[in-house]
């Protein structure tokens, strides 16, 4: 395809908002059955995973949002054994998850076989660990596959695309209810659910429901770059653990470059607009 330094790409993050990237090079366009999918070599940010036209990941970013989702539930877990992961085709989040040891088995659900595909040819450093003797990788609806599974993971983590086309139904109550009925009573999960300042709407509808679904909910917060705003949120509901403390200590042989147990509380210290946003802000005295 070349090098055409002359052109950008753009993502359209809001109606009045959008990200602009210098490419040098078009690696992988075409339409999936679900999506569009691209791949672009870009100056600023490295290699980028666009899905209709929303970043998806850079390979210079990428490791906060991938540890985030990953090492905050797990670490949270006293002894996780079994995950599901929903979405992540990219293969990211299951790269954070084998550091475990602890982790025995770990199930990865996408819909879309052609991004497991780009994304193995052209972010091997990311995906490498699809080829986990312990990961299994099944194509398919990754809502329908929660309604099977009953009381079977420890961690499910909801690793999905925008709220846009097949990534729609993950962010209802209903899915949620699902994902309580698949847990082992000591099972907690977390999904992304977008920006506090583009997505407010969303996030107070997926925190209002694993409140009511889950003894214990919270949400948390990291800086990723590329993603709309620049901050972005995780939503987590626990059956019985705490999220908001490690429950054990962070294993010597684990390397990370964003996530600490320091990072992990930190993460759910909310600012005022953010606990505002879901409800939970009682007044100055519990600021």
């Amino acid at each position: 395809m070349g090098n055409q330094i002359g052109l950008w790409f753009y993502e359209l993050q809001t109606q009045n908002m959008k990200l602009g990237l210098r490419i040098s090079r078009t690696l992988a366009q075409e339409k999936t059955p679900y999506q569009d999918l691209l791949v672009v070599d870009t100056l600023e940010y490295g290699r980028l995973l666009a899905l209709d036209g929303a970043i998806q990941l850079t390979v210079s970013d990428e490791f906060i949002y991938h540890e985030m989702i990953a090492h905050v539930p797990l670490m949270a877990h006293e002894d996780p054994k079994s995950v599901l992961v929903v979405g992540g085709g990219d293969g990211g989040t299951v790269r954070e998850i084998v550091k475990h040891l602890s982790v025995e088995h770990v199930d990865l659900v996408e819909i879309d076989e052609r991004v497991l595909d780009v994304c193995r040819r052209f972010f091997p450093e990311i995906s490498r660990s699809l080829s986990d003797p312990r990961v299994r990788v099944a194509v398919g609806d990754g809502i329908e596959f929660v309604k099977k599974a009953t009381s079977q993971y420890d961690v499910i983590i909801i690793d999905s695309s925008d709220p846009i086309g097949p990534g729609v139904g993950l962010f209802e109550k209903e899915f949620y209810q699902g994902v309580f009925d698949a847990l082992k009573p000591e099972g907690l999960f977390v999904a992304q659910t977008e920006s506090p300042f583009s997505n407010r709407d969303l996030i107070q509808r997926v925190y209002a429901s694993a409140k009511s679904i889950f003894p214990k909910a919270a949400l948390y917060l990291a800086p990723i770059p590329t993603y709309p705003s620049g901050l972005w949120s995780f939503t987590t509901g626990s059956k019985v653990y705490d999220p908001i403390s490690p429950a054990r200590s962070m294993p010597d042989d684990i390397v990370c470059r964003y996530y600490t147990p320091e990072i992990h509380k930190a993460a759910f210290a909310l600012p005022r607009f953010v606990k505002e946003l879901i409800g939970e802000y009682a007044g100055a005295g519990n600021a």
